[in-house]
């Protein structure tokens, strides 16, 4: 039997109601925290994640290894249980399965940056736009579903503090800059963008010992974790700066050739 839709509870109203996915799954309503059974969690996350998805396809992606129709059961039975919590967080119809619109989602605000940053705007708030994904999709959860949309996750960020970091480089603010690329970098320490974001910084502030420094100091990290060498793209970056370094050092190096001495004595 089809389910009629479930409007949005006078609790869930009169109340603020967040669902925390990224460090570990955590429902609250007006702050407090909500017990919801492990099982009934992936319930919540996986349509948290992604919203007006169908039965069929939640059924599939929480209960892989069995037949649609017991799927199907599983789900009837996970929802009917939601159901009987006053606070329950959820919106259904015939098909679909939703949070209700009065859940406010963490990951839905790392998304809603990130968009905003690609299409150019700078974030009014940079602590926040710095700190949003700073923690991983559902720490110790490995249903496929997580994984894939954990990595999803994860680049979105990377790209989205690479971006505003680029974006304060290009507006002179050089602090800015480097707070956003020392992020990206902390996130993932041997991607090659963030330490060239970096390196860029310094050289436009005119630290040229801090960009040789910066990208010697990716160089052996990249050589002892992959046996790599930064990318030519990087090392042009300081090709004016240590081009006198190089000049002087194989001036040092190269043995000094001195004239033949003429012969004292002369033949007869």
């Amino acid at each position: 039997m089809a389910d009629s839709p479930t409007p949005t509870t006078g609790k869930l109203r009169d109340a603020e109601v967040r669902l925390h996915l990224l460090g570990g799954f955590r429902l609250t309503h007006d702050d407090t925290p909500v017990v919801v059974p492990r099982g009934l969690q992936r319930v919540i996350a996986l349509i948290g994640l992604r919203p007006a998805t169908t039965r069929t396809h939640l059924a599939g992606l929480l209960w892989p290894e069995t037949t649609e129709e017991r799927a199907l059961s599983s789900l009837r039975t996970a929802l009917w249980r939601l159901r009987q919590d006053p606070y329950c967080p959820l919106a259904t119809n015939a098909d679909t399965v939703r949070l209700d619109p009065a859940v406010q989602v963490d990951v839905d605000k790392l998304v809603d940056t990130a968009g905003r940053v690609r299409d150019g705007q700078t974030p009014t708030d940079a602590a926040q736009a710095l700190a949003a994904g700073r923690h991983d999709l559902l720490p110790g959860w490995y249903d496929e579903w997580v994984l894939a949309e954990r990595e999803r996750l994860r680049q979105l960020r990377l790209h989205m503090l690479e971006q505003v970091a680029g974006h304060h480089l290009v507006a002179g603010r050089h602090g800015e800059a480097l707070d956003a690329a020392l992020e990206a970098m902390a996130a993932e320490p041997l991607r090659e963008t963030p330490h060239r974001l970096v390196v860029r910084i310094h050289l436009a502030e005119g630290n040229a010992f801090e960009a040789v420094h910066a990208f010697y100091v990716y160089r052996d990290l990249l050589l002892r974790e992959l046996r790599l060498e930064p990318s030519p793209a990087m090392s042009a970056l300081l090709d004016d700066t240590l081009e006198p370094i190089r000049r002087a050092s194989q001036a040092t190096s190269t043995p000094r050739r001195y004239p033949a001495l003429r012969s004292t004595h002369q033949s007869g």
